[in-house]
């Protein structure tokens, strides 16, 4: 590109970028003088106002499509317009992270906003001693597994993707420094910082199921992709255990956190941890989960585009 061009474009897009990023503070900062159930109210009904204008609604359409080949076009556009709600309510939910988490395990199963499902596992693994990596998606209000970790004891380093938007990224950033963890943002030197916490016992968490374009050849919903093989990686030099977690709406605004049992990840003939497979291992339970609640998944990024 010519390099006046190419000055004139990074100009332009930060410039886009600035506004955008202004525009959402601006209806967060709205959002924030209401009490939390109604802030995320307003924000799931404006974001499905507005997202279906957008680009990136045909791209939901079109990753609907590939990965249910068999739904009629009323359900993929009744899906696409209800993950856009909540893609709202994870914009907004940043702002209520700490007002959101009310679990208490001494309150009647079905009272308040948070109900936990793996409590026994929680407590069994704070006491382990042993390095630990949680693996969850993008489904739900996922930022709330970390601070539930914390609730039980466990001191969770998350690996997460930064947002394109420099300006929201640094919002967010400050925005997710709740009582849940330590972040480790997606980018070079993640791995080693990751490595150390393993190195010294510790528990990390990360997200596997966005493309990563030097990633492993797997399938995703039977179509190829490609997938990150950090997590087995470090499984495989730390002797780690594996656990998925997962974070599900319910009606009424509350929220189920799941802690599963250990993923026994796929091992060669040799007894190593077998990379390609255990990528693949990921993705079927990330995939299992989507297909439970597939307007929860965020299909608003090219996850097979190889």
């Amino acid at each position: 590109m010519n390099p006046t061009l190419a000055k004139a474009w990074k100009i332009q897009k930060k410039t886009r970028d600035f506004l955008a990023a202004k525009a959402l503070f601006a209806i967060l900062r709205v959002l924030r003088l209401l009490p939390a159930r109604q802030g995320l109210e307003a924000a799931d009904r404006l974001a499905r106002m507005i997202g279906p204008l957008t680009s990136r609604h045909k791209l939901a359409v079109e990753n609907l499509k590939l990965a249910y080949p068999e739904k009629d076009a009323a359900w993929v556009e009744t899906t696409a317009r209800a993950n856009w709600g909540q893609m709202g309510r994870i914009a907004a939910e940043y702002v209520f992270l700490d007002e959101i988490f009310d679990f208490d395990p001494e309150r009647p199963p079905g009272e308040g906003l948070i109900e936990v499902d793996g409590i026994d596992l929680f407590l069994e693994l704070r006491d382990s001693g042993k390095p630990i990596i949680f693996f969850t998606g993008h489904l739900g209000c996922f930022e709330l597994l970390p601070i539930c970790a914390a609730t039980f004891g466990l001191d969770v380093t998350a690996l997460f993707r930064q947002p394109n938007n420099r300006y929201v990224a640094r919002e967010v950033l400050a925005a997710r420094k709740t009582r849940g963890g330590h972040l480790v943002p997606s980018k070079a030197g993640a791995a080693w910082a990751l490595a150390s916490i393993l190195d010294r016992q510790g528990k990390v968490g990360m997200l596997v199921d966005q493309k990563f374009a030097k990633g492993v050849p797997t399938t995703f919903f039977g179509r190829p992709c490609r997938t990150n093989p950090l997590l087995p990686k470090l499984a495989r030099q730390f002797d780690c255990d594996v656990y998925p977690a997962r974070s599900i709406r319910l009606p009424n605004g509350r929220y189920r956190l799941e802690l599963q049992p250990r993923l026994d990840l796929t091992r060669t003939e040799t007894g190593e941890i077998d990379i390609a497979a255990s990528c693949q291992q990921l993705n079927d339970v990330v995939e299992g989960w989507v297909r439970e609640h597939p307007d929860q998944w965020m299909w608003f990024h090219r996850r097979w585009q190889t």
